[in-house]
């Protein structure tokens, strides 16, 4: 969290607590609650923390109950019968739903024993000989410069070896060995470069990147395809080195920043979400500056800048964070997120479902059956089908 980000939360936290907040805030203030309730994102400086969560707690159900008999086309996804506070910090956020057009909240079941189970950290490391490494969670593998205990990959830093990342006319000079990282369906994974830069990646993604980088010209990444946010460490820390994202006929060049890009190999339009910074998106002849809460969306076959807005970037990015955060999205792109993290393939009997818009946050650590059940009490679709990994949704 940036500073920015915790000024503004604390400013409506304490609006919160003086029945100031408006609406937008109590539901900015309720999301963060939602996607943070086992993190330690919560900024130190709040006092009473917990009886703050408890009172957020109290204002969903009661907030829920009062707006049950109201009517909507949007199906909320959302929290009904959360557990108390003290169990909540450690277990798993358990999600159901209630939605207006029945009017009335129904339990959460857990119906079927075709039980899918979540993603998880798991990636292919390739190394520069073509080597293949499987990275799973319980696995270490090491090597003289890399370490990784299935939960993440962390290059040491090149400054052991160059402090001032001054290299010779040599070692300049040799070629540079690149390695790839590729995260399956369902699975994510950490990543540390050697100069300092963090990555998250998400399901079916695939990052090249160099082993170590060379003073004096840009500090240069592929985002073959999927998604990845970066949070770049500082051109200020390595003499003024830019880094820069190629990804699907782009380049996004920064001097330290946290960014997301979307940009899956099945998909027409990629996404860049700036969280804090400044960017520079290069596109074609095109280049256009994203400052925060920005995203530029690029389609892929035109190589065109369509469109530049202003998002609420953590829906964007709440995947990192290991949360489905839905807001006005189709039953169809919701599908896709899903098919992805659960490594299955997602049908519909019936085309007109495909649009139904949704709204709502989901834990990613629930089965996959959890969810579609909820979906289902939506009444948005009749019944589901899972036959092995393939499910008809009807």
């Amino acid at each position: 969290m940036n500073t920015k980000q915790k000024t503004y939360l604390l400013q409506l936290i304490d609006k919160f607590q003086k029945g100031t907040a408006s609406n937008e805030e109590i539901s900015y203030l309720t999301n963060f609650y939602l996607s943070h309730q086992n993190s330690k994102e919560w900024p130190i400086e709040i006092k009473n923390k917990e009886i703050i969560k408890e009172i957020i707690f109290n204002n969903i159900k009661s907030s829920t109950y009062s707006q049950s008999n109201k009517k909507s086309k949007i199906r909320f996804l959302g929290i009904k019968n959360l557990l108390k506070y003290a169990a909540v910090l450690i277990g798993v956020l358990f999600v159901t739903i209630y939605f207006f057009d029945n009017e009335l909240f129904l339990k959460n079941e857990i119906s079927s024993n075709k039980i899918i189970e979540p993603g998880k950290d798991k990636a292919i490391l390739t190394l520069e000989d073509g080597t293949n490494v499987a990275l799973e969670k319980g696995k270490t593998y090491a090597t003289e410069n890399i370490k990784s205990n299935g939960e993440e990959l962390v290059y040491d830093s090149e400054k052991k070896e160059n402090n001032n990342h001054k290299l010779t006319d040599e070692a300049s000079n040799q070629p540079i060995a690149y390695n790839y990282l590729t995260i399956p369906r369902g699975g994510q994974f950490y990543l540390v470069l050697t100069d300092g830069t963090k990555v998250w990646l998400n399901s079916d993604t695939k990052l090249k990147y160099p082993v170590s980088f060379t003073a004096g010209t840009s500090r240069e990444v592929e985002l073959v395809y999927g998604e990845a946010y970066f949070e770049v460490s500082p051109s200020t820390l390595h003499n003024g080195d830019s880094f820069v994202v190629i990804s699907k006929m782009q380049q996004i060049e920064v001097l330290g920043t946290e960014f997301n890009v979307k940009a899956y190999k099945d998909e027409t339009i990629s996404y860049t979400t700036l969280v804090e910074g400044k960017v520079a998106l290069l596109v074609d002849n095109s280049k256009e500056f994203l400052v925060p809460n920005q995203q530029a969306k690029v389609a892929i076959n035109t190589k065109e800048i369509i469109d530049i807005l202003n998002v609420d970037v953590d829906d964007e990015i709440s995947w990192k964070e290991g949360v489905f955060s839905f807001k006005h999205k189709t039953l169809k792109e919701i599908m896709k997120v899903l098919e992805r993290w659960y490594d299955v393939e997602i049908n519909f009997s019936n085309s007109n479902i495909e649009e139904v818009k949704f709204v709502g946050v989901l834990s990613k650590k629930q089965p996959l059956d959890d969810i579609l059940t909820i979906i289902k009490n939506t009444n948005t679709i009749s019944d589901y089908e899972i036959n092995n990994k393939i499910i008809m949704l009807k």
